[in-house]
């Protein structure tokens, strides 16, 4: 079960990047357009925190179910970090009078940044794969 959560987590790894490229792009170009958020980019946020969200029920799936050594505790906390910065950022800009570009664009790096930060922490890097 741990092994076949661990091959989940994995690749769903893969999904969390090509959202992120997708939205760094996508909101990079509307931020130099200076264009007004469409529904089009609150979905691509929405599913990149989802993603995220994901993530982190199947890591912890994965504790739950006996896969634990003391480098999880950084990597776990770097996680949970990441989609938190992900879900404030894009929440307040939801809420703003005149939603931007630059919060979305602040909680896909900051997350990244954390993400790799996190992957660090048990020795991995963004595109590594290596099995129990």
């Amino acid at each position: 079960m741990v092994q076949t959560l661990l091959q989940i987590h994995s690749a769903t790894r893969y999904a969390v990047l090509a959202v992120a490229a997708a939205a760094l792009v996508k909101f990079t170009v509307g931020l130099a357009r200076k264009q007004r958020p469409a529904l089009a980019d609150r979905i691509l946020g929405s599913t990149f925190t989802g993603l995220l969200d994901l993530q982190i029920v199947l890591g912890l799936s994965m504790v739950l179910a006996g896969l634990f050594y003391r480098a999880l505790i950084g990597h776990i906390a770097m996680m949970v970090l990441a989609a938190g910065v992900a879900h404030v950022a894009l929440v307040v800009n939801k809420r703003r009078a005149e939603p931007g570009y630059v919060l979305p664009l602040v909680a896909v790096l900051g997350a990244l940044g954390l993400i790799a930060g996190g992957l660090l922490a048990i020795g991995r890097g963004l595109l590594e794969a290596r099995a129990l």
